[in-house]
């Protein structure tokens, strides 16, 4: 009887034991499962995003700059973007919208509405001064991190 009663009691100990190591590790094993498909998922949007500047034009205190969304899927956020702009040993961070320069705004080339794969969007950088002559950079960064950069001589 004796062997009985400890057979059962060590029985209802080790059910006890696995359980609560189970309710201790389940939230993280669900948790880093979380994290792994995130992180797949950001590295999928940063494999399959690309840009290319394709023409830039400078009129005095404007600079248009055409970019392609070259890559598989949709950009969101063009707004949130970041640009670089200037000479190429002094060039600064260029905000979107507002109503005094320097600020960027943008728009969709034809008649989308979003920036689809083989859209193009006109960027206009709005300066304070006129474009710097000599090298200057133009560096667009999409929300995701992928970017794009190019040089452009003013005479």
């Amino acid at each position: 009887m004796d062997k009985a009663i400890v057979t059962v009691l060590l029985t209802i100990g080790g059910v006890v034991a696995a359980l609560a190591v189970f309710n201790g590790f389940y939230p993280a094993i669900i948790e880093s499962s979380g994290a792994v498909s995130s992180a797949t998922s950001k590295v999928s949007d940063r494999i399959e995003s690309r840009i290319d500047i394709i023409q830039v034009a400078d009129n005095s205190t404007e600079v248009d700059i055409w970019v392609k969304n070259t890559g598989s899927i949709n950009i969101e956020s063009v707004e949130r973007s970041d640009i670089f702009f200037g000479p190429e040993d002094n060039f600064y961070h260029v905000t979107s919208g507002g109503s005094t320069p320097p600020y960027w705004d943008y728009v969709y080339e034809g008649s989308y509405t979003r920036w689809q794969p083989t859209v193009t969007i006109k960027v206009t950088v709005h300066l304070d001064s006129t474009v710097t002559s000599g090298t200057n950079i133009f560096k667009m960064i999409v929300p995701n991190g992928i970017f794009d950069s190019t040089t452009f001589s003013v005479d």
